[in-house]
């Protein structure tokens, strides 16, 4: 196939030679420029009095939206973190010995030691029970719906996203497991 649509291009290219225009032509016909586009988008907006777009500070602050925001922060400062601090321990003259004295050296207050090791261990904490937190919160999910499923209540409930009707999670060599539970599978990998 794609030795033919080079053939045909070739062809047009070689009859070009002889006619001033361009070798390959448009398949498609060039629609509208994109700052068009965003014009049409920003009248039509305009005339049905649209805000401009949602901003954060119209949402209620919930528990799970600053622990989801918090896990990502942790996650992202432990990462900078342990970066930074691989990348100091390799172009840094010294061991960390040396380092560590340097600190000692200083004479910090005790306030500030406790409140610097405070920083360092936070997030460390606070990203790994979070996580273990959201790990049995899946797993505890698929249990539930696996175990409710199996003893035939999984009717009770309403049915999963895009998931027909409920199937039985065991009983069958290998295990099936329902549409809801391969999803969740699917998410904790």
């Amino acid at each position: 196939m794609a030795s033919l649509l080079l053939r045909h291009a070739g062809r047009q290219c070689l009859r070009t030679q002889f006619r001033p225009v361009f070798c390959l032509k448009h398949a498609v016909p060039m629609g509208t420029s994109a700052q068009q586009e965003m014009d049409r988008y920003w009248a039509k907006n305009t005339r049905l009095s649209r805000p401009l777009s949602p901003h954060i500070t119209i949402y209620g602050w919930s528990l799970p939206m600053m622990m989801s925001i918090t896990h990502r922060g942790t996650g992202v400062g432990l990462s900078l973190g342990v970066s930074l601090f691989g990348l100091a321990a390799l172009a840094l003259p010294g061991d960390f010995a040396s380092y560590l004295e340097l600190i000692k050296s200083l004479s910090l207050g005790p306030a500030l030691i406790y409140s610097a090791k405070f920083a360092l261990a936070f997030p460390i904490t606070y990203h790994t029970w979070n996580g273990i937190r959201h790990l049995v919160h899946v797993i505890m999910t698929i249990i539930s719906v696996c175990f409710l499923a199996d003893l035939g209540l999984g009717q009770m409930f309403e049915d999963p996203p895009g998931a027909s009707v409920w199937n039985h999670c065991t009983g069958s060599n290998p295990p099936l497991l329902c549409q809801y539970c391969r999803h969740m599978i699917e998410h904790l990998r």
